[in-house]
């Protein structure tokens, strides 16, 4: 066992967090910003990198704050070490609402490719690198760009993703297609590849978007049922400032009510 052996617990239902049971001198890591509360005893430190390499020298730490950056994450993580007696505990949430994954790594190959937003917490031990797609297609039209995080690790690793979650395992040459922003991570065994759609019509008035991600087994597969993105363009487009109203669709005095409602 490389990693720290964590206990968890998943809280809530719509706007979920992870409680991490920590043993002394067990430590966690977690993208900054991501922690909700600890018990006292436990103490958090910012460390340029994840901890994976505790020999690494400033050349190796620099690297992989470089990588950090392209991935558009923070260039530190903090790491959350019991430093007490007996069992403490420390709970971390995701920015947006939805549900966190918890990924036993060693269950699953010791390595998981994710979205480059999707990493929350693990482990200490595990490793927080980038992925880059191999297919220039993938890469243009992928929704997530050349750059994936890649985690390995054999310990506990929490992905946080918009919306509800559905694992699908998929078996050898099965194959699974999906809206490319509705991707949130899936095992190295797995092919991922970016095909167009068929037909102009389907194309520019299906809705669906011109490239769909395809997935082909074996392995497993992770799917949102809300990308970021989406939601935010919706909250954007019934925004007052981009024309649309605060009243609901169906007021009847629309236009009028947000004259006489005091806020114009």
């Amino acid at each position: 066992m490389r990693c720290h052996e964590v206990d968890y617990e998943i809280i809530g239902h719509d706007m979920q967090m992870v409680e991490v049971e920590l043993d002394p001198k067990e430590t966690v890591i977690a993208e900054a910003g991501a922690m909700n509360y600890m018990q006292h005893g436990i103490t958090f430190e910012a460390k340029m990198g994840d901890g994976s390499e505790p020999d690494q020298g400033l050349f190796g730490r620099l690297m992989g704050v470089g990588r950090r950056v392209v991935t558009g994450e923070s260039v530190f993580m903090t790491h959350f070490t019991n430093t007490g007696s007996g069992k403490k505990r420390v709970a971390f949430a995701a920015p947006f609402p939805g549900t966190i994954i918890p990924v036993n790594m060693a269950q699953i190959g010791e390595e998981i490719l994710c979205q480059k937003d999707s990493f929350l917490a693990a482990a200490l031990g595990t490793s927080v690198g980038i992925a880059f797609n191999r297919r220039l297609g993938t890469g243009f039209f992928g929704g997530e760009g050349f750059i994936l995080q890649k985690l390995n690790g054999d310990g506990m690793a929490f992905l946080h993703a918009c919306g509800s979650v559905v694992e699908k395992d998929l078996s050898a040459g099965e194959t699974l297609r999906l809206d490319t922003g509705c991707l949130v991570g899936f095992t190295s065994s797995v092919d991922y590849d970016i095909e167009m759609v068929s037909g102009l019509k389907s194309m520019f008035f299906g809705g669906e978007g011109m490239f769909l991600a395809t997935l082909k087994g074996p392995g497993k597969v992770w799917v949102q049922s809300l990308p970021f993105s989406r939601l935010c363009d919706r909250i954007l487009q019934h925004a007052p400032s981009a024309g649309g109203s605060r009243r609901g669709e169906g007021s009847i005095l629309g236009g009028i009510g947000d004259l006489l409602d005091g806020d114009n």
